[in-house]
């Protein structure tokens, strides 16, 4: 109890300590800190819309951070988030521009499944390569980003977009947005994706916490060689792990082609949603819930930021913040030795 009680504190005093220094930031650069964050909880609570924008944004976030979080909790890292979620966002859009007189009960799983296919293929590269010849899955991971980015770019030129810039917008029947949403949310791009990412992070929980197979890939993260040395299958749980991590990547993608923009077009840099993956699963403590909550916190800065320049304050002070909670929250050792510190002092 005492453990959890602590992953719990240490992430919500990262949050403060970092408002707290990006105050002090503004002040000392001559901006009004108190009006910065009026600004900031206004572009996040002010209207109807932006709360449903900021769930919107906070969507692909949870996706990229279950993925972070489910290689960490089994022992590796998947810094290829960022690629396996654009070729999943590019295989969903061709689902969606590919069939147009399939139903939507087929067609939108269909989209949406191909999506994790293609986040999961992605993701096998340097699973595989990790588990037979120890190549490490940073390194390979790392360069699939680029191959994904360059990959989709001339897919997109010249086989979807006959030499255009985007695909055209899927067929309705492929789509994750709802009439129903609009109206509540004053026509914010929020989407059922919400609701498939809560399903995800359930997925997650349950798999890693209540089942045998989640026993195993967690043990083989652990200590290889004791999980070999008591029967498992190392090779394939890594390439599994990596699998079921880029079917998560894969995901975030299909939430932004389905949802959010309804095509795919150029790139000319990453999304940078995979890689706000990692921070979501580091302020989440790579638990299914805290990737959640973390999630909404980071799409709820992200879209209140969008404000800050109604207050005169820029809107970029906010990626100071989002920069400064990762930072302590990395810092974690201090504000734990700091915790026990004030415990022996109540005692």
């Amino acid at each position: 109890m005492a453990n959890r009680l602590r992953g719990l504190i240490i992430p919500v005093i990262s949050v403060l300590l970092g408002l707290i220094a990006g105050a002090i930031i503004m002040l000392i650069s001559d901006y009004d800190p108190i009006a910065g964050y009026a600004a900031l909880w206004d572009g996040i609570f002010g209207e109807i819309f932006y709360i449903g924008e900021t769930v919107r944004q906070a969507t692909p976030y949870i996706f990229a951070g279950l993925a972070v979080a489910f290689a960490f909790r089994t022992g590796l890292f998947n810094i290829g988030v960022e690629g396996q979620l654009i070729v999943g966002w590019l295989a969903a859009v061709w689902v969606g521009i590919s069939f147009e007189d399939l139903p939507k009960f087929i067609h939108l799983p269909l989209a949406v499944l191909a999506a994790a296919a293609a986040g999961a293929l992605w993701a096998f590269v340097p699973g595989f390569l990790k588990a037979k010849f120890r190549v490490h899955e940073v390194i390979v991971s790392i360069m699939m980003n680029y191959v994904a980015l360059h990959t989709t770019n001339y897919l997109i030129r010249n086989v979807l977009a006959e030499e255009g810039d985007s695909t055209e917008k899927i067929f309705p029947s492929a789509s994750l947005r709802s009439e129903m949403f609009e109206q509540i949310t004053d026509y914010s791009r929020m989407h059922w994706g919400i609701l498939i990412a809560f399903v995800a992070a359930f997925i997650m929980w349950f798999l890693l916490e209540k089942t045998s197979k989640g026993y195993e890939l967690r043990s083989v993260g652990f200590n290889h060689h004791a999980s070999q040395y008591a029967g498992m299958n190392v090779n394939n749980n890594i390439i599994l792990s990596m699998v079921i991590s880029g079917a998560f990547a894969g995901l975030g993608g299909a939430m932004e082609g389905l949802g959010t923009f309804e095509y795919a077009s150029l790139k000319s840099a990453f999304t940078g949603v995979g890689f706000d993956g990692i921070a979501v699963a580091l302020l989440g403590a790579n638990s299914a819930l805290g990737v959640v909550l973390a999630a909404f916190l980071f799409g709820g800065l992200k879209m209140g930021a969008l404000n800050m320049p109604n207050a005169d304050v820029p809107n970029e002070l906010v990626d100071i913040v989002i920069a400064l909670i990762i930072f302590f929250v990395a810092s974690s050792y201090m504000i734990q030795w700091v915790y026990r510190r004030f415990k022996k002092g109540v005692k």
